[in-house]
């Protein structure tokens, strides 16, 4: 276990995903701060239904972009692994920011190409109905769910629950059911969209022939 600086905040942040942030509480500019003195990571916690969660994303800070007059900055990270708050401290001792014992949760990347061929199918429909297909060109044909997750209509509840199954096959199959009942309402929404925008012009239609 290892104390680590922590961050909470209402997203979830996937291994691989880099995240640029504007620090502008004094806490969280001191953590900033001690994590580049100190060469460490920090990590981002989850702060759902009023509490902080008990996994978290292990983040590496990758550069300050900018130090703003009043002190504010603009930070470059990554998303490294995940772990599991054994003890959390609203604050570190001796700072203003909160902390944690933590443990790396292992991971089990081994993947179905089955599964991520139906995937990659589901989500070419959902970005062709939703006109996103600057998204679509950019899906690595062996993606991860983790590279793609923010991207599938997940709530934040949904995603955290992606962040605590430790095995991209799972990871897998929670997908591939959630698109199975997404794409149907997104279809929808898109076919009532068409009908109200054709509403009031000039339809050449071809009557039945009976």
């Amino acid at each position: 276990m290892q104390l680590l600086p922590l961050f909470p905040l209402n997203l979830v942040a996937f291994p691989g995903e880099k995240l640029n942030l504007h620090i502008f509480e004094p806490r969280y500019r001191q953590l900033v701060r001690d994590c580049l003195t100190e060469d460490q990571p920090f990590g981002i916690i989850p702060f759902l239904d009023d509490a902080v969660q008990e996994l978290g994303t292990r983040m590496r800070l990758l550069s300050v972009e900018k130090t703003h007059p009043g002190g504010e900055m603009d930070i470059r990270t990554q998303a490294v692994s995940v772990f599991r708050v054994q003890k959390f401290y609203r604050q570190a001792p001796g700072k203003l920011y909160a902390a944690g014992q933590v443990e790396d949760v292992g991971q089990d990347e081994e993947s179905d190409p089955a599964l991520r061929a139906t995937i990659t199918r589901q989500v070419r429909q959902l970005y062709e109905a939703l006109g996103l297909r600057k998204l679509l060109l950019e899906l690595d044909p062996a993606f991860r769910i983790f590279d793609v997750a923010h991207h599938l209509g997940l709530s934040t509840e949904q995603e955290y629950q992606l962040l605590g199954t430790t095995a991209e096959l799972e990871r897998q199959e929670l997908v591939r059911e959630h698109l199975e009942r997404l794409l149907p309402a997104v279809l929808e929404a898109e076919r009532l969209k068409e009908r109200v925008r054709l509403n009031g012009h000039f339809k050449n239609l071809q009557p039945p022939q009976f």
